[in-house]
């Protein structure tokens, strides 16, 4: 059977086969909106993903500082999601945590696997693929590397790769300077819902508390990518996600009923409104459906953080000052655990 502990997405891609196992093969009813996504990215009509310049969010410029303020809420009510340019983070670095990323994947398989998670045993950081989790038995074409990044004295620094050399202090650094954008971020969030600038922070677990994972999505080249999905739709669970690519597309938006098609901006770090921020401004910000796509030609790897509050020790609910008469709290008070279980239990229902 295919669906192995071991069954990596890699090894089937390298293996020459033409066919992919049905345990790949997306659902009828998915297959019609699956397109070839080089020519979807060429699409220049239709709806476009906005690219917030975050170069006046500091400045000193009130009207300056403002106008950029606005357009990143704006963005992240209508869509709940972005290109950010001139965020603050070098490009020296992003290209760092790329190459060393990649090399982490270029090694061996046997040198991948000696970082193996053990999903069944909850050890989930690690080199991983998706198990199958549900009825039908669907996997996604994908091979991943999965752990957390930030705060410092939370890592397990047994679980980051020794090789390539760069990869831990590359990381490490990145993971610092997006903490800071992420602060940055919340405050404007939090501006835009009328709440003291460091409010949202605050109720996501502020710097002791917020966790930074980091997923790097490995998705091979892949025979009949018609067929696949290398991420299946869903929405992220965390407060923000921030997605740096190798510029190869993939990712779709669910937006006004169809799948739009994030176009590769140079420089740029895609960034999610999570369910987190969702439910705490009482859905005013947007957490929003979105898939990967896979290809023929290119592998495509991705690096996605995860800003996460702590599992148990903050309840999620719309705050107080998001909720009136006319608009009631839209979820209710859950755990961050709690949270992720609903979700599950969920998509166990939908699939059946």
């Amino acid at each position: 059977m295919v669906a192995t502990v071991n069954a990596r997405v890699e090894s089937l891609s390298s293996s020459g086969i033409h066919t992919i196992p049905k345990e790949y093969v997306r659902p009828k009813e998915e297959l019609t909106s699956i397109n070839n996504i080089f020519e979807e990215e060429k699409k220049e009509e239709g709806p476009q993903l906005p690219i917030i310049d975050l170069k006046g969010i500091s400045s000193e410029d009130k009207e300056v500082r403002e106008k950029c303020r606005e357009e990143l809420k704006k963005a992240a009510v209508e869509w709940g999601v972005m290109h950010l340019v001139n965020h603050g983070i070098s490009e020296e670095l992003m290209d760092r945590v790329r190459v060393a990323g990649r090399q982490f994947f270029d090694q061996p398989m046997e040198e991948k696997e000696k970082y193996a998670n053990d999903q069944a045993t909850g050890k989930i950081q690690g080199y991983g693929s998706k198990l199958a989790n549900n009825a039908s038995g669907q996997l996604e074409w994908e091979d991943y590397f999965f752990h957390l990044v930030f705060p410092e004295e939370k890592r397990d620094m047994s679980i980051w790769p020794k090789a390539p050399s760069d990869y831990t202090p590359a990381t490490a650094e990145y993971a610092k300077e997006l903490r800071a954008l992420a602060t940055k971020i919340l405050s404007v969030l939090s501006l835009g819902l009328g709440l003291e600038e460091d409010r949202l922070e605050k109720e996501v677990g502020g710097m002791d508390e917020l966790l930074l994972q980091m997923k790097i999505n490995y998705y091979p080249k892949c025979p009949q990518p018609e067929l696949a999905l290398g991420v299946e739709a869903h929405t992220d669970i965390s407060a923000l996600t921030f997605i740096l690519h190798n510029m190869v597309p993939g990712l779709q938006l669910f937006y006004e009923n169809k799948w739009v098609t994030a176009k590769c901006v140079p420089n740029s770090i895609i960034m999610h409104i999570g369910d987190t921020i969702e439910i705490l401004s009482n859905g005013k910000y947007k957490s929003i459906l979105h898939r990967g796509l896979v290809n023929k030609e290119k592998v495509r790897i991705s690096w996605a953080v995860f800003c996460e509050p702590p599992k148990e020790k903050i309840i999620l609910k719309p705050l107080p000052e998001t909720v009136t008469e006319a608009e009631p709290p839209l979820f209710p008070p859950r755990t961050f655990a709690q949270h992720i279980e609903h979700k599950l239990f969920k998509d166990a229902l939908v699939k059946k």
